[in-house]
């Protein structure tokens, strides 16, 4: 039985992700003196999609103006590069192109152009085909947009600097907490892990993957729900010849949630190839062929998955061909550089993105909270929600200081 902690906390913050992170950190550093605790189920911090993106700093230049993507992506994009600089955390804005590789491509980098210059965007520019040859020799395009904002860092890193603010704010993280009940007991919260019982005045669902589940345990209805997308990853073995200086991207369908394999230099040293979209069996499948029961007959079954499923069944067939045919991947690479190869490439660790999905088919585009009595849920971020983290954390801070903490 979990046992009762015997301490009353301002804020319970579940999920020791880089979004739960900032949340915590920002409800800390406006709000001083507060008592926050931080819970994550895993031994370490930013364990899943944290951990395991392309550590990509977006522009924001794919996201519907005005919306909240595209708001939080440039407020954060700007808090995350200051709080590197401050912290010494290391972070290149080397800047990429968005090539178009065929005529019907032209009119959508027309277009996200457009919306470059509506968020607030820096220095985009178009360019031809010769300057594309001087920026990146080895890529082949019609034409390309110029993005000298978009950079490169580590999440992770990014992950662990924030708890240490936490823990100099005086909020706690404790690792190995996993969140099984949640109740309402006199008018605040308590948090039920397997280990133990935590009493707070409110609570924030930063849970990625089983956001929806913890809105659930919350008592809220929603049609939304997350359904895991694997993105499998290549990188450039390091022998292999320097083809890409930078990032390289596709020009992404409006239709299709996913921007395409790509190319992206990593913070760390060498270049990553990917990522591809194919169904994973359970939020946590990394493996091809890893499975788990209950989580797959969810998915399945849940309407809108089938729905998605039929709309889009030739779209999912090529990204499955490309999980199992390293060719394929490697053809989809060829679009953008022609001379990447299968021998130049090696697999590298998988990620899940948390894609929510509603009953009717639709996607989320959008992040979305939902609120409850004495709760907030982040029931919907994906990238860019790294990059805008601070700013998610803010935008819940404020939420919570005229709600819940005013």
């Amino acid at each position: 039985m979990a046992a009762d902690n015997g301490s009353l906390y301002d804020v319970i913050v579940a999920g020791g992700g880089i979004v739960g992170l900032a949340t915590a950190y920002r409800l800390l550093q406006k709000n001083p003196g507060l008592k926050c605790l931080l819970l994550e189920k895993e031994s370490r911090l930013a364990g899943h999609q944290t951990g395991r993106n392309s550590g990509v700093i977006h522009s924001g230049i794919y996201y519907r103006p005005g919306s909240a993507k595209a708001k939080l992506c440039r407020r954060g994009y700007e808090a995350l590069v200051a709080f590197a600089r401050e912290e010494k955390i290391p972070h290149e804005l080397c800047g990429k192109v968005i090539v178009a590789t065929r005529e019907a491509e032209l009119p959508r980098l027309d277009a996200l152009a457009a919306k470059a210059e509506a968020n607030g965007l820096r220095g985009v520019e178009r360019i031809g085909p010769d300057t594309l040859a001087e920026i990146e020799p080895e890529a082949a395009g019609l034409a390309a947009l110029r993005v000298p904002e978009t950079g490169i860092i580590d999440y992770a890193e990014v992950t662990r600097t924030l708890a240490r603010r936490v823990a100099d704010l005086g909020g706690e993280v404790a690792l190995g907490e996993k969140v099984i009940q949640l109740a309402h007991p006199a008018g605040q919260v308590a948090v039920v892990t397997a280990k133990n019982r935590f009493i707070g005045n409110c609570f924030v669902n930063c849970g990625g993957q089983y956001s929806d589940h913890l809105m659930a345990l919350d008592g809220l209805q929603s049609d939304i729900r997350i359904i895991p997308f694997r993105g499998e990853y290549y990188a450039f073995r390091p022998e292999a010849p320097a083809l890409v200086r930078h990032l390289i991207y596709p020009v992404p369908d409006p239709d299709f949630p996913f921007l395409g394999v790509h190319f992206t230099r990593m913070i760390g040293g060498g270049i990553e190839c990917g990522p591809n979209a194919v169904l994973a069996l359970g939020r946590e499948a990394y493996g091809r062929f890893a499975f788990h029961p209950g989580e797959a007959w969810d998915i399945l079954r849940h309407p809108g998955f089938r729905i998605l499923a039929r709309k889009h069944w030739r779209m999912g067939l090529g990204e499955f061909h490309r999980s199992f045919s390293k060719a394929a991947f490697v053809k989809a690479l060829q679009r953008l550089v022609p001379k990447v190869s299968a021998g130049m490439l090696s697999p590298r660790a998988a990620g899940i993105r948390a894609q929510a999905l509603r009953a009717d088919g639709s996607l989320v585009d959008d992040f979305a909270f939902v609120e409850g009595e004495r709760s907030l849920h982040v029931l919907n971020a994906p990238s860019p929600a790294a990059t805008a983290s601070l700013a998610i954390g803010e935008e819940i801070a404020a939420r919570l200081a005229t709600r819940l903490l005013g």
